[in-house]
């Protein structure tokens, strides 16, 4: 079986912790023990992760030095992906015992230009704020920012994505049986010129969207969706909480979820589903159980 597993951000980087690399050296090595798992059950594994927390540092240590220099956010992109890609590479083989090959690849997804996203900015990135500093920060580099929970981030256009030029690379990979790192952040977006040329643009994917139409572009038998809750909740956070265990693609529609964190990952489980794949959204720690169906949500056309 062939599965993709998406690792959300906050399943590599906790809320509140600082954003050093020691520390997301210490939860990528303790998430790979459940990645491992699934492949020592003899699946082949295709490994994506959310950058958000990463990316929006980036940006700020670039403007502090610089603004005028700064790099945009498709270079922050690519920096990123090597970032975590190499710690996520690094810890699976250790946990792996050095007898499978993984190997990281910089993956550029190409957008639309003309994506309405890039009129209405949504996707969260760097750390987060207490309102009044957001403002002050928003208003001095020309920032979006909107709420996150009980604080405040940097907002930036996530347009869809339309197709993988890398996907030919990845298809030579997994035939050699290599485990691929890929799609860090939702990958480079990258529009094409008139003259078919790629170029690099400013935006950031949302990784769960770009995970799904890889999934789907690659043949993947399953998509897990790996985060630090341990399944989907229908009025989450309330006293009325319930857990949803089992989903189709029409009822996961319905559901209405906030658009800023489970939201994406329920649409994106259901886009893949509904084409005939198997969904599940849960606990990274849970990742196999999920895969068979004993943890998290899972969301399939059979209902």
């Amino acid at each position: 079986m062939l599965v993709v597993a998406a690792l959300g951000g906050n399943a590599l980087l906790k809320r509140g912790e600082p954003l050093n690399a020691e520390v997301q050296r210490d939860n990528v090595r303790s998430a790979m023990p459940a990645l491992a798992e699934i492949l020592n059950a003899g699946h082949q594994l295709v490994i994506t992760h959310g950058n958000g927390p990463q990316v929006g540092l980036l940006a700020l240590q670039g403007a502090a030095y610089d603004p005028a220099t700064a790099s945009p956010l498709d270079v922050l992109g690519a920096e990123t992906e090597g970032m975590i890609g190499y710690m996520i590479e690094q810890e699976l083989e250790n946990v792996l015992g050095h007898d499978r090959s993984v190997a990281t690849l910089l993956t550029q997804i190409l957008v639309d230009g003309r994506d309405p996203a890039f009129q209405n900015p949504t996707k969260l990135v760097g750390p987060v704020y207490e309102r009044a500093e957001a403002e002050a920060r928003a208003k001095a580099a020309g920032w979006n920012i909107a709420p996150d929970g009980d604080n405040w981030r940097r907002v930036v256009p996530s347009p869809k994505p339309q197709e993988i030029p890398d996907l030919r690379v990845l298809q030579l990979l997994l035939d050699h049986k290599v485990v691929v790192i890929c799609a860090g952040g939702g990958g480079i977006p990258v529009m094409r010129r008139d003259d078919g040329n790629l170029i690099g643009i400013e935006a950031v994917i949302d990784k769960d969207a770009a995970s799904a139409m890889l999934a789907q572009q690659l043949g993947a038998d399953a998509l897990l969706l790996l985060t630090d809750v341990d399944a989907v909740y229908e009025g989450f956070g309330t006293p009325e909480a319930r857990v949803i265990r089992d989903l189709t693609p029409e009822s996961a529609g319905a559901l209405k979820l906030p658009s800023g964190s489970m939201g994406p990952k329920v649409a994106a489980a259901a886009t893949f589903a509904a084409k005939g794949g198997f969904s599940g959204i849960g606990k990274l720690t849970d990742a196999f159980a999920i895969l068979e169906n004993r943890a998290g949500t899972c969301i399939s056309g059979v209902g």
